[in-house]
């Protein structure tokens, strides 16, 4: 087993993307196992800095023989987990796809990791780690004050965070119950390069610069804390080195916005790097829509354990983080069309068919 070995689930995705840049870079060797969904692109790690060896197989961890196989061969100290549905619009229009991938992928996974976990020499069992990377969604909503702690109750109310509510369950269960080494980590909304565009900073700067209008649910003053994807996998590699064990990190960029504060900063980033034609702002394209079934109000993570025990702590400020976010989507407009492909028109999910919520 090599002490520098990982895999990662899903990392073919946003996330994943990201952390396989970031763990080459750092000098990991990774597997990167991805089902290579609708969100999911092969793309090779793009830093010239990622010298060490990367292995991709396209495979679900629902499969256990797939999953089983893959560990044997590559033999990791480390299972990084982020294989997931993640759109809470998605999960509101097809739940079960969510109970599926999300609960029972998980604990398939949990059951290939174990038995591989198992025949492991004592040593390397002791050094070995699962991390299952979750989202601070499953803590339900905040009012104007208050943080999310890793104490926080669980109180999910969407599809997409019971279903990573209960994965997170699983996960911890398996630690308990069969001895594995599990870490839990929950984080706050993400952006940055490599995100699906069906997600709201994405979502909005395309549909901006196609000259569609900027949808903006109910009053535009739900908050979330966003945190730059770098300092996220930044995050996810300290876990791994130094995370303890049994326990749960929040990880949060201690930056509160509300979506109407997002959108307004991707307007004015726009009008100056990508004016319209008639030099008229691009905020004369937002448009109010009928907010999301359920929307929780406000989000926002205290991270001071990770900060504390293990030295992390966010990097990039969101004033700097959304600019390069606009930048590289301006200029990597094949890459969406590519991702988008006939999948994905940049129109509106989640909407209640007939007022009724499937």
């Amino acid at each position: 087993m090599g002490e520098n070995t990982i895999l990662i689930t899903g990392g073919c995705g946003f996330i994943g993307t990201n952390l396989v840049e970031a763990a080459l870079q750092d000098g990991y060797t990774v597997g990167n196992l991805d089902k290579l969904t609708y969100a999911g692109r092969l793309d090779p790690p793009h830093s010239p800095r990622c010298f060490s060896p990367y292995v991709f197989r396209q495979g679900d961890i629902c499969d256990i023989p797939l999953v089983k196989g893959f560990l044997e061969n590559l033999k990791p100290s480390a299972v990084v987990h982020l294989a997931a549905e993640t759109h809470v619009d998605r999960s509101i229009d097809a739940p079960e796809k969510f109970v599926q991938n999300n609960i029972l992928g998980t604990h398939a996974l949990l059951r290939a990791v174990l038995q591989y976990w198992r025949q492991l020499p004592e040593e390397e069992r002791y050094a070995f780690r699962f991390l299952h990377v979750s989202t601070d969604e499953v803590f339900g909503s905040l009012g104007p004050e208050g943080f999310f702690q890793e104490s926080t109750p669980y109180a999910p109310r969407s599809p997409y965070a019971a279903s990573k509510a209960s994965s997170d369950h699983m996960v911890r269960a398996y630690g308990h119950t069969y001895g594995l080494p599990v870490i839990v980590s929950n984080c706050s909304n993400n952006y940055g390069p490599f995100q699906y565009p069906e997600k709201l900073i994405p979502l909005a700067i395309n549909r901006a610069i196609r000259g569609q209008t900027i949808p903006v649910y109910g009053d535009g003053q739900n908050i979330r804390d966003w945190i730059y994807v770098e300092d996220h996998c930044r995050a996810l590699l300290s876990i791994l080195r130094k995370g303890r064990t049994g326990e749960t990190y929040l990880v949060g960029g201690n930056s509160e916005k509300s979506n109407l504060e997002v959108i307004r900063s991707i307007c004015s980033i726009l009008d100056e790097l990508h004016p319209r034609a008639d030099r008229r702002g691009y905020i004369q394209q937002l448009t109010f829509v009928q907010d999301r079934p359920g929307h929780d109000r406000r989000y926002a993570v205290n991270a001071t354990k990770i900060m504390l025990e293990l030295g992390w702590k966010p990097r990039v400020r969101f004033n700097e983080g959304i600019r390069r976010t606009v930048e590289w989507y301006l200029s990597q407009q094949r890459w969406v069309e590519e991702m988008l492909s006939g999948k994905y028109g940049l129109e509106r999910l989640g909407i209640p068919k007939n007022g009724v919520i499937p």
